[in-house]
């Protein structure tokens, strides 16, 4: 996990800094070769993921090249707080007799995109698409022993649980749990401009998949967020 970390912040300080970089060299109005965008996600998940997590929250960061007016490359990093269900916690809590044992998930994705945008004066829309590594992981507040003859469910394999012919198996001792994947996206946006040089609103629909272990990962982010 702390690798990760290091390297979303390391990759968040680099996108922060990029624009900065470049201002030096050219002028940041209409016509500038760059894009960045800096944005709030509330993830909405889809099964199977959304019978373990109600809803994520986090945060998007990016920036990229502009081939013209239309096209762009726009390299990304996202994150989410994956807030899970009472009922994914209970066949835990109840397999330690108690309800003090908490989690919670988390999502990342590093992706590289392709956008399509049809601007006028005040308004636009545009299209992304793209892929990239998605890494997410599990956390519980203790650590969870496994017993004999437990039923497999969905809750225990978001946990990272793994099972043999239809029952947890034994003797497993987890606190955490993560997968790491390549996966894809693409969605919709609309922009509203706010300012000058080229300041805009936008606002996102996009939706993510990605094949993580044991529970494959998807989820549409409904972002929203500045473009400049």
């Amino acid at each position: 996990m702390r690798p990760i970390c290091k390297t979303a912040i390391t990759c968040l300080l680099v996108i922060i800094a990029f624009p900065n970089l470049l201002n030096a060299q050219t002028e940041y109005g209409e016509d500038s070769k760059l894009n960045t965008n800096m944005a709030i996600p509330l993830s909405v998940p889809l099964n199977p993921l959304a019978k373990s997590v109600n809803f994520g929250l986090g945060t998007t960061v990016g920036a990229g090249y502009n081939l013209s007016r239309r096209n762009a490359i726009v390299a990304e990093f996202m994150w989410n707080r994956l807030f899970v269900s009472s009922e994914t916690l209970a066949p835990l809590r109840q397999a330690l007799h108690t309800h003090n044992l908490n989690g919670h998930g988390n999502l990342y994705a590093f992706t590289a995109n392709y956008k399509f945008e049809m601007s006028g004066h005040s308004l636009g829309t545009y299209f992304i698409a793209g892929g990239g590594f998605y890494y997410r992981n599990a956390n519980l507040s203790q650590h969870v022993v496994t017993g004999t003859a437990t039923t497999c469910t969905r809750e225990w394999l978001f946990w990272g649980f793994t099972c043999t012919s239809g029952t947890v198996s034994s003797d497993q001792t987890l606190a955490s749990a993560s997968s790491g994947t390549l996966g894809a996206n693409g969605g919709i946006g609309f922009t509203v401009k706010v300012g000058e040089p080229r300041y805009r609103l936008y606002f996102e629909a996009r939706y993510h998949y990605a094949p993580t272990t044991r529970l494959n990962t998807q989820i549409i982010p409904i972002t929203m967020g500045i473009r400049f």
